[in-house]
């Protein structure tokens, strides 16, 4: 069975990645808007970090209600079951301001839950 640590550790690995090629290749909100290959690209990591989210426990959700997890999981199932009405705007804007929080956010629960 995976645990809450397991999926938090694939949220945080998947984001970094995510976040890093974004940064090397000058990936920006008009791009991913634009350019269909740069939307697959940022669609496979978002539909994983919200898979590992949305098999989080009860518990672990319950203990850091103010992360936005309902929204994270939600995201992933937008992108996956209305493709074709993704609002890409929106997905440039989440990488580009939402996500780095997120991820920071993530890795500090990781420290904690490790630490106890």
């Amino acid at each position: 069975m995976k645990t809450d640590i397991y999926r938090l550790e694939r949220v945080s690995a998947i984001g970094h990645q995510l976040l890093s090629v974004v940064a090397q290749e000058g990936i920006n909100q008009e791009a991913i808007m634009e350019d269909f290959k740069l939307q697959w690209m940022v669609a496979t990591p978002l539909f994983d970090i919200g898979e590992q989210v949305n098999c989080l426990s009860d518990e672990l959700i319950a203990s850091y209600a103010d992360q936005p997890w309902s929204s994270i999981a939600g995201l992933r199932h937008r992108l996956v079951h209305n493709y074709e009405g993704t609002n890409w705007r929106m997905i440039g804007a989440v990488i580009e301001q939402e996500l780095p929080l997120f991820i920071a956010r993530v890795d500090e629960i990781l420290q904690e839950l490790r630490s106890a």
